[in-house]
């Protein structure tokens, strides 16, 4: 798992957040995709840029996440 990102069913249901916070992956993402910079996603959700560079290197790795076939068991 990327550094910097957690993952606690205790915390936020699950979902990734950044460590430490409640500030979720799928938040900072958002937020840059409807066109906020880091530095203003870092001002409104009081995280720092190292931060907002582990969520989005955590996103990359789920991208290129394989999943294998599944095989039916006769």
């Amino acid at each position: 798992m990327t550094q910097g990102i957690s993952i606690d069913p205790a915390v936020c249901h699950g979902k990734p957040v950044i460590q430490g916070t409640r500030v979720l992956v799928s938040t900072i993402l958002g937020a840059l995709a409807g066109g906020d910079t880091r530095e203003m996603v870092a001002k409104d959700y009081e995280i720092t840029l190292e931060q907002i560079s582990a969520a989005l290197q955590f996103a990359s790795e789920m991208t290129d996440l394989q999943v294998s076939a599944y095989e039916a068991v006769a």
